[in-house]
């Protein structure tokens, strides 16, 4: 989405914001702050274990660690400053799929296989009129990647060799957009998927915010309606996460500062065919969300002006941090991490 670019810097103050009182739930949880060195955005986030991270942002950054975020190694991809890598998915310390966005030929795939000392432009967007968001991979060879509307509907690139070649799949499948509509590339998860087939796809910008569903690797889709706040471009879903087929929460909001952003957030228990929002919802915007690992009903929202937990599943929250963060999630060794502004990478605290 065009706007996605004004996503940008907030005040000082909510960065700096003091944690508040982390006493949540069953659990006490907090961040953990880690020293990148950089500046840059960090929209993009891919932990593979408490060891081995990969982010990425703006001005071309791709970051890495593997000892747990003691030390990063700026692996950049060379020439590419002027892009956003707003989304990366890692497969293990040394491969790992970066996506760049932006209006033609800023939108970018490229791949490293050895922890980011090389790197390969995979796929250059050669269609004007697209604006690739984000893009998630259902294991080590299929993957998806979503651009907002041409032609009147989503477009969807896919590839079965991990990111090494990708072509765009037949439109048919795809239902009509509305007027306006599009994706928020705010965090990495306006796209996501949960077992080797069902994908979902976030959008907003048009008079109603929806969530599209495929249970073919992209092929099909049905959409629902959210009762998350639209008709607006700066509004709508911003993140998803669903725990399996079936489970999923939104969020979203208004990203401008200055806005309310009521029923923020939303649940759903048919695997997005249909949507409740969240009695107690996030108290502002949120941009990205994740389901803890450990636990079966917890989750954790974050956005510019703190972080968020559910212990039901995404039907109520609690703001357990007033830091600023963009985008979270957890590896499969259960290790969840969060990124943000001004390099900003943290490892959750749960005890």
């Amino acid at each position: 989405m065009r706007l996605r670019i004004a996503l940008g810097a907030l005040s000082a103050a909510l960065l700096l914001a003091a944690p508040l009182p982390a006493q949540a739930g069953p659990h006490r949880l907090g961040w953990e702050l880690k020293e990148t060195g950089v500046t840059a955005r960090l929209r993009g986030l891919s932990p593979v274990s408490r060891d081995v991270v990969w982010a990425s942002g703006s001005g071309g950054t791709v970051l890495r660690t593997v000892d747990g975020g003691r030390s990063w190694q700026n692996v950049s991809p060379p020439d590419t400053t002027a892009l956003q890598f707003r989304d990366i998915e890692a497969f293990d310390a040394d491969r790992a799929v970066a996506l760049s966005i932006g209006e033609g030929a800023d939108s970018r795939v490229y791949r490293t296989e050895d922890g980011g000392r090389t790197w390969t432009e995979t796929f250059r967007n050669d269609e004007p009129r697209a604006f690739y968001d984000c893009m998630a991979f259902f294991d080590r060879r299929h993957g998806l990647a979503m651009s907002d509307p041409v032609d009147g509907r989503f477009r969807i690139l896919a590839t079965d060799d991990g990111g090494r070649s990708w072509r765009v799949l037949p439109p048919d499948g795809m239902p009509r957009a509305l007027p306006g509509e599009a994706g928020f590339a705010a965090s990495g998860q306006c796209l996501v998927v949960a077992g080797g087939r069902d994908a979902w796809l976030a959008s907003g910008g048009a008079e109603r915010a929806r969530v599209f569903h495929s249970a073919d690797r992209g092929r099909t889709w049905t959409v629902a309606d959210t009762p998350i706040p639209a008709g607006d471009p700066a509004r709508g879903v911003f993140g998803l996460a669903f725990r399996d087929r079936h489970r999923g929460i939104a969020v979203g909001g208004d990203y401008r500062p200055e806005q309310q952003s009521p029923s923020a957030g939303a649940v759903s228990r048919d695997g997005g065919a249909s949507w409740q929002p969240a009695a107690a919802p996030p108290p502002a915007y949120r941009s990205g969300v994740a389901w803890l690992p450990r636990l079966p009903f917890a989750a954790i929202a974050v956005g510019p002006s703190g972080s968020d937990v559910s212990w039901s599943g995404g039907r109520s929250w609690e703001t357990f941090d007033g830091g600023s963060f963009d985008t979270v999630t957890c590896a499969r060794d259960r290790s969840c991490w969060a990124s943000g502004e001004q390099g900003r990478v943290a490892k959750l605290l749960l005890k």
